[in-house]
């Protein structure tokens, strides 16, 4: 049987296949424990299942108050099977929450629901088990829908952290940064940034900002990018990562071309306010 291109497959064990839902849920805790637990602590983690046949009628996921933090690692590729059979199967609902999942300090509440899922189930001539996801084609489209919510004053602390750091890189210390994201429509977001640096006793300021649209067809345009500084020193730091910037200046880039064949967003939106909350629907 020839081997099928690059898939998501999520081992699940040794054969035989789960029976009951019970089953299957206490298999796939099993296998996020071992894929993260070492850096994520998933003892809150919540599934449940049910099955008919090779089929999932229901499988739901709760991450509610999973913490994610500090420096990761991206879990080793499976070993390659010799498949031994594969058997097709649907998952006729999916749902994932996380109310919320923190982040790097940021509480993220997330929803999300996916309807006929296709995968196989997948036994190794070694007696290993794993399930494939068969990804979505125009003639089988995934169809679901996603919100993730997340504070503004979180995401703001989580990116001076990472300002920081990128600042101490360059030999300068960030002592104060103001982020200002301002909604400009459901699909355009307005952000200025005003840094404070120092530089042994000399101190600076440093300001930036961007433009960033979505059209109905998901291609990204970025528009009056700047970031500059007063201080000689300051703005020729700054002179690399604006050039890479402004590079990007009225470039269209197009998102639904980086998606595959079957996934179609046809609604997606963005909010800004107390909240940074992202809807998007995919048909």
């Amino acid at each position: 049987m020839p081997e099928p291109d690059a898939t998501t497959t999520f081992p699940l064990g040794h054969t035989p296949r789960p029976s009951t839902g019970d089953e299957l849920a206490d298999r796939v805790r099993s296998t996020v424990r071992d894929q993260v637990g070492g850096q994520v602590d998933v003892r809150r983690l919540q599934v449940r299942a049910s099955l008919d046949g090779p089929d999932v009628p229901d499988l739901a996921i709760d991450l509610t108050g999973l913490v994610v933090a500090g420096a990761r690692t991206a879990p080793p590729a499976p070993a390659r099977v010799v498949v031994r059979e594969r058997e097709p199967g649907v998952v006729h609902r999916l749902t994932v929450d996380a109310h919320p999942v923190t982040v790097e300090g940021v509480a993220v509440d997330v929803r999300a629901e996916a309807e006929q899922v296709r995968f196989s189930w997948v036994e190794g001539v070694d007696g290993s088990l794993a399930l494939e996801l068969v990804e979505p084609t125009p003639d089988a489209p995934l169809v679901g829908t996603l919100r993730a919510a997340a504070p503004q004053t979180q995401l703001v602390a989580a990116i001076q952290r990472l300002a920081e750091q990128v600042a101490a890189g360059q030999g300068l210390k960030l002592t104060r940064l103001d982020v200002d994201l301002v909604s400009k429509g459901p699909r355009a977001v307005s952000v200025a940034v005003r840094a404070q640096l120092r530089k042994g006793i000399l101190s600076a300021t440093a300001t930036g900002g961007a433009n960033a649209t979505i059209d109905d067809a998901l291609v990204l345009t970025l528009s009056d990018v700047t970031a500059t500084s007063g201080n000689p020193l300051v703005a020729a730091v700054l002179a690399a990562g604006r050039g890479r910037l402004q590079a990007l200046e009225g470039r269209r880039i197009d998102l639904g071309a980086q998606l595959p064949a079957g996934v179609r967003i046809v609604d997606l939106r963005l909010d800004v306010g107390d909240d940074v909350v992202l809807t998007a629907r995919a048909a």
